[in-house]
């Protein structure tokens, strides 16, 4: 069941988040988050730009949210999408469902372009988004730093309006 995240969701969302950093295909982050560093992110989503969990039997599988693109008002039409799926739930359909639940529900919240930046390197999240029709309106070059590997952010965009 894909719904609203709630408060009491943060630390399990920031477990997950906290999951992928290690595998370096994810985020930039490079050392896990407390739960107190994703407050104000957190205070940031609600019903114009909201986070999502995928739960099932109780656990939270996954979360996906849309964020302001840019902080201008005029880029209030575009959102940034973000997906994070625990370890253990990988390949169970968690990320390709919350995907296609964004996508859905982007037009309802008047966005029209989902964007998503993503480590060039990351395949699997590059494969699923183009699934969904997200086509590659960019590439910013070695513009992070992983472990002394400079990496690639590819911009995946979809017009959903």
């Amino acid at each position: 069941m894909i719904r609203p995240a709630l408060r009491a969701d943060l630390p399990r969302v920031v477990d997950i988040y906290n999951a992928s950093i290690a595998g370096r295909m994810a985020t930039a982050d490079l050392e896990p988050l407390p739960v107190s560093a994703r407050e104000a992110w957190f205070a940031e989503h609600g019903p114009r730009w909201p986070l999502w969990v995928d739960e099932r039997d109780g656990v939270i599988l996954g979360w996906a949210s849309l964020s302001r693109f840019r902080d201008r008002s005029a880029y209030d039409i575009s959102a940034e999408l973000s997906i994070y799926v625990a370890p253990e739930a990988h390949r169970r359909g968690v990320a390709a469902g919350l995907v296609e639940h964004a996508v859905a529900a982007a037009p309802r919240l008047g966005i029209e372009n989902l964007i998503g930046l993503v480590f060039g390197h990351n395949t699997p999240s590059l494969a699923l988004l183009d699934r969904f029709g997200f086509e590659r309106w960019g590439v910013m070059p070695r513009v992070t730093v992983l472990d002394g590997v400079e990496r690639d952010i590819v911009i995946v965009g979809l017009r959903v309006g």
